[in-house]
């Protein structure tokens, strides 16, 4: 199993990260994929992965970050992600993408040019596309419309969005990956997109340490959780939850190019 989305180096996890771990890969997790949010964390990031060879990252600039950022310094920013993402190591480019609460500190405009740049930065290194979208979906329809997207692909992350948001996305060529709430009992939305996701394009993320799945919903998520997040999937789709597991981990495996090592015998 492949976790592609966990912000394990969220400081939630700096008292116990080992042993989060250890219950990960004792779960049966043979690979997480911890997005980068911002310039900060790009570099602990890349380091963090050459220790540990099941742990891979992706960079990129999260919009929630951006009213944090001053606007004139996102040129340089960019330009050394750009960098960064040239000398290798990242199997992503994110997360980035849209966030409509955070249009009062950094309006959809600014959002909209940095989420363009990392798109243009995704083809330039043919790298596939780790995409926050909240709250903003008409502007990044608005965008995928005008905008070429990466052949690499694009990873709708945590999609939570109905089903006519999902055929659009899946005109596009877009993955996705589903997160905690698949399993609340209130959930609807996210369940009727699941069922249309073509089967090749599905995967599985915790997004911790938030959005833990039943029953450790309202506490810190983990990596270890994947496999409640998979039975969720699984009852929805009426599959057993070991084929759904191996697929959506033979997904994730050739949407990132085989980046995570195959699990040991």
């Amino acid at each position: 199993m492949i976790d592609t989305h966990c912000h394990l180096d969220a400081a939630r996890f700096e008292p116990d990260r080992d042993e989060v771990l250890a219950r990960a890969w004792a779960a049966g997790l043979h690979g997480i994929l911890i997005p980068g949010v911002g310039p900060d964390n790009w570099e602990p990031l890349l380091a963090m992965s050459r220790a540990e060879p099941r742990l891979q990252v992706g960079l990129g600039i999260h919009p929630q970050l951006l009213p944090d950022l001053p606007p004139e310094q996102d040129e340089a920013h960019l330009e050394r992600l750009d960098a960064l993402l040239g000398q290798g190591g990242a199997i992503a480019v994110g997360e980035c993408g849209l966030d409509g609460p955070s249009a009062a500190g950094a309006p959809l405009e600014r959002q909209v040019a940095v989420l363009r740049r990392h798109l243009a930065l995704a083809r330039k290194h043919g790298l596939p596309v780790l995409m926050h979208c909240f709250r903003a979906h008409p502007a990044l329809i608005e965008l995928f419309k005008q905008e070429p997207l990466p052949e690499a692909g694009v990873l709708m992350h945590s999609y939570g969005g109905g089903v006519d948001l999902a055929r659009f996305y899946i005109q596009k060529g877009c993955h996705f990956s589903f997160a905690g709430p698949v399993t609340w009992a209130e959930a609807r939305k996210p369940l009727d997109a699941l069922r249309v996701i073509p089967p090749d394009r599905l995967m599985v993320e915790t997004d911790a340490p938030d959005q833990a799945p039943t029953p450790h919903r309202g506490q810190r998520s983990e990596p270890g959780y994947l496999p409640r997040i998979i039975e969720g999937m699984a009852r929805v789709l009426g599959e057993p939850v070991e084929v759904l597991a191996q697929r959506t981990t033979e997904n994730a495996r050739r949407l990132f190019r085989e980046a995570f090592p195959l699990p040991s015998r």
